[in-house]
């Protein structure tokens, strides 16, 4: 039997109790997706919702609506950090006690942002799901109650507002795309598009190394993936839950897959060209549209889930976007053992206008042939063709180029 959907009604309630809580995150226009997509994109700054993601939406309704009674005796909650963030945040408003558990690796600002808003943290396993098993065995042993990250009517309830929201601020939108981890956020915004603009399509996009969402719905029923592997951690879910599931199965349109690159391409754009900060799992929905993963009808509306990105990751997934792109480039150079042929290696790549980040220059290494040495650089471009230009020119001048350690010499 399926479950029972949550229905317009509860997500107009959900609003109510959620004003003057939650901000009405402003609606930016995307000249680059717009330009790409040939008509209006705009995108749903939900990185800027306090707590920085739209999380705090449905674990306030959820927190709201238990009895004073649950409320005392606290909620437990599990996640990478964004719903673990709303929570505590929902909690400390609702004078509730919260006890979170993370996975091991989860990133240490979400760490300290959840502790910083009133909760204990346990850091247990190494994926949400582990983490969860380890949050329902604590709501058993000590009576606390279990807000989940996604599979329950209020906390659906309460994402759904976002779409109240875009529905308001673009009236003529045609598609609404969003990432999808556990599937509570795209099941809230289905309800209320399809009850109120039945035409405007409703996309999900998953990261390519979490999609638990296709084969479940090529199957016809949750399927669990037997491991995870993606920069997006707030994506990162091995299984739908039940009403998510149900909810995705009869509402949502498409779900597509991106890739890591493709989504390290997406935030340094939106970087760059929005001056947005966001999260990988943030980004999927810009991914997709980029990648040109799935077709759509402009106006699109891509929603910006997250903004609470680790600063070491945003470092790596800058140059990984970077290289993605073909503007940061790495790769070794093997040449021959002379007086000045380093410098004249770096005036070629100077004289094709390419910057150079890092050199490291190696002679003494047992793989090299006599005579040899090999030469392994960083450097910045304009872009993948003049990336192309300056391989080209460095062959032609007699230098053998390899990229990455599985293209290095093994002898």
């Amino acid at each position: 039997m399926s479950p029972e959907l949550v229905s317009l009604a509860d997500i107009e309630a959900a609003r109510e109790l959620l004003a003057g809580v939650v901000r009405v995150t402003p609606l930016e226009p995307s000249r680059p997706l717009g330009a790409k997509l040939g008509g209006p994109a705009w995108l749903k700054c939900e990185n800027l919702q306090r707590a920085g993601s739209y999380k705090v939406r449905g674990a306030y309704v959820r927190i709201a609506r238990m009895s004073r009674a649950d409320r005392a005796r606290g909620v437990v909650a599990a996640s990478a950090g964004n719903h673990a963030q709303g929570v505590a945040l929902a909690a400390g408003l609702l004078g509730a006690a919260t006890t979170v558990f993370m996975p091991v690796g989860a990133p240490l600002p979400k760490v300290a942002a959840t502790k910083g808003y009133g909760a204990r943290v346990e850091l247990v396993g190494a994926t949400v799901d582990e983490a969860l098993v380890a949050a329902k065995e604590f709501a058993d042993r000590t009576g606390a109650v279990l807000v989940h990250p996604f599979d329950h009517a209020d906390v659906i309830a309460g994402q759904g507002t976002v779409a109240l929201e875009i529905l308001e601020q673009c009236p003529d939108v045609r598609t609404i795309i969003t990432g999808v981890g556990g599937g509570g956020l795209v099941s809230g915004i289905a309800v209320a598009a399809k009850a109120l603009r039945p035409d405007v399509r409703v996309i999900g996009v998953q990261a390519d190394g979490a999609a638990a969402y296709p084969p479940s719905l090529r199957a016809g029923k949750p399927v669990r993936l037997p491991a995870l592997r993606t920069i997006a951690d707030g994506i990162s879910v091995g299984c739908p839950g039940e009403l998510t599931y149900a909810h995705v199965a009869k509402l949502v349109d498409e779900v597509v897959e991106v890739t890591d690159e493709d989504i390290s391409r997406a935030l340094l754009l939106l970087l760059e060209r929005s001056k947005l900060v966001v999260e990988p799992a943030g980004a999927a929905g810009v991914a997709a549209l980029l990648a040109g993963a799935v077709e759509v009808e402009p106006p699109v509306v891509a929603l910006l889930t997250g903004g609470n990105i680790d600063p070491l990751l945003l470092l790596r997934v800058i140059e990984h976007g970077l290289a993605a792109a073909g503007r940061f480039l790495s790769f070794t150079v093997y040449c021959g053992d002379r007086p000045g042929q380093l410098a004249g290696l770096l005036t070629l790549i100077a004289e094709h206008e390419a910057n150079v980040v890092d050199v490291a220059h190696e002679r003494h290494d047992p793989r090299l042939r006599l005579g040899e040495v090999e030469v392994e650089l960083s450097v910045e471009t304009r872009g993948a063709e003049h990336s192309d230009r300056l391989v080209s020119a460095l062959r032609t001048a007699g230098y053998e180029v390899s990229f990455g350690t599985a293209g290095r010499r093994s002898g």
